[in-house]
C-alpha cells in the first residue's frame, strides 16, 4: 500500500504535474495572480465631485469643509504634495500648506494631518515628515480632477 505522499504524487502526476510540489506551486501561483488581478476598492466618485468643490482652479482649498470625509479627503492632496523621505521644521510645513490654502488657518489643517497619521512629527515638533501610507481610491481621480481644471485655466498660478 502506497504512503499518503505517495498518493499525492500518483494524484498530480494524473492531473499533468511532475508531483505534489509541482501542483502546490502552481496552485497557489494561481491564487496570487488571482487577487492581483481583481480590482481594488471603486473611488466614490460623488465624494470626489464634493471635494473639488473646496478647491480654486488652482488647487488652493478655498474653505475647510464641515465633514469630517471631505476633511480626510482634502488632507490627502495635501499629503500628495508633500515631498516623500524629506524632513521639515514646522516651520516650512507651515509655509507649504499656508501656501495651499486660503482661509487663514494652517495649524488645523498640520495638526489634522499629524491626528490623522499623514505626518509625524517629533514629540518636541520641530522635525515633520510625510507617512507612506496607500490612499483612498478617491485621491487619484480627485487630483485627475483638480489637474484638469488648472490646464483649463492656464493662467492661473498653481501651488
Amino acid at each position: 500500500m502506497p504512503s499518503h505522499v505517495e498518493l499525492l504524487n500518483l494524484i498530480a502526476k494524473a492531473a499533468g504535474f511532475a508531483n505534489y510540489q509541482h501542483l502546490r506551486a502552481d496552485a497557489e501561483t494561481a491564487d496570487r495572480l488571482r487577487a492581483a488581478a481583481e480590482p481594488g476598492p471603486r473611488a466614490d466618485l460623488g465624494q470626489v465631485e464634493k471635494a473639488a468643490r473646496y478647491f480654486d482652479a488652482a488647487g488652493v482649498l478655498l474653505s475647510w469643509p464641515s465633514r469630517l470625509a471631505l476633511q480626510t479627503l482634502c488632507q490627502w492632496v495635501f499629503w500628495s504634495r508633500i515631498a516623500r523621505g524629506e524632513v521639515f521644521t514646522e516651520r516650512q510645513v507651515s509655509a507649504l500648506i499656508r501656501s495651499w490654502h486660503g482661509f487663514g488657518d494652517h495649524a488645523l489643517i498640520r495638526r489634522a494631518m499629524v491626528d490623522a497619521r499623514m505626518l509625524e512629527r517629533t514629540v518636541d515638533g520641530r522635525e515633520y515628515r510625510r507617512i507612506e501610507r496607500a490612499p483612498p481610491a478617491e485621491l487619484g481621480p480627485l487630483l485627475a480632477q483638480l489637474a484638469a481644471r488648472a490646464a483649463a485655466e492656464p493662467d492661473v498660478a498653481r501651488p
